[in-house]
């Protein structure tokens, strides 16, 4: 364990702090009540997500400062695509075809690593959302059955703060949620996430998020013709499954969505 003094953090966050270490990476410090497990598992997540060939940071080691567990990873320079889409917001339609080009691409690399399996990860949260009356839950598990379970990388939660830009590359950051899966379920989860943020927004912040979701949908669904039915059948189980991470806001959206798996 080392007892050094840190510079102010690059960032704050709910889960860890991030710091500038030495010449070309950063330590990612995790708060005390991070589970030391929870991180041995992002450094075999992150490490087998790079292995896969997708874009993203690598990872050196697992490290102890200052009586706290961090990961020091490789230091990527940009802007996430959302704090560029904040400033530009014009470039809507470029930045959403780009997202849906980014996740394509990502969905072409299999995983073939020992990580968590996707649909598994969506039956258990299904089970633990407390919010769904039972006999929703097991519409929502048996529809959920018959779908294909996939073997690619699927990041479970990509969205535009997930995505660093430069003016040489973009890399996707945050691999916590990454699983052996299905594409389809990968989409309606980004599907979710966005549609869902905006049913708590005002008007015009609203519409400018749906705007953004429906040019990523169609340019994925350009790149990847004829699955759009299969991902349709996602859509009430990714939410359904949402509900376990239990954000009292979005509750009421998520059930709604949820139940529209009984038309």
């Amino acid at each position: 364990m080392k007892n050094i003094s840190l510079d102010q953090p690059i960032a704050h966050g709910h889960t860890a702090d991030v710091y500038a270490w030495g010449d070309g990476y950063v330590l990612k410090l995790f708060h005390n009540w991070f589970p030391p497990e929870d991180v041995e598992y992002e450094y075999k997540i992150a490490k087998a997500v790079h292995a896969s060939g997708v874009k993203s940071p690598v990872v050196k080691e697992i490290a102890q400062v200052n009586g706290r567990n961090g990961l020091i990873y490789e230091r990527i320079h940009g802007e996430t695509m959302f704090s560029l889409l904040k400033r530009a917001p014009w470039k809507v339609f470029q930045f959403g075809k780009l997202l849906a080009q980014y996740h394509f691409q990502m969905h072409a690399c299999d995983f073939n690593a020992e990580v968590p399996e996707q649909k598994k990860k969506i039956q258990n949260k299904i089970k633990r959302a407390d919010a769904l009356p039972v006999y929703l839950k097991l519409k929502l598990l048996n529809a959920l059955e018959p779908l294909p379970a996939g073997d690619k990388v699927c990041h479970g939660d990509f969205h535009p703060d997930n995505v660093l830009i430069n003016e040489n590359e973009s890399i996707v950051i945050d691999w916590i949620d990454a699983s052996k899966g299905n594409p389809l379920a990968d989409v309606a989860r980004t599907s979710v996430l966005a549609l869902g943020s905006a049913s708590t927004l005002k008007l015009g912040m609203k519409l400018f998020i749906k705007l953004f979701h429906v040019i990523y949908l169609k340019e994925y669904f350009r790149l990847q013709p004829n699955e759009f039915d299969e991902y349709q059948k996602w859509i009430p189980i990714v939410a359904g499954a949402r509900i376990s991470e239990n954000i009292t806001e979005l509750e009421n959206w998520l059930v709604r969505q949820a139940k529209k798996i009984e038309k």
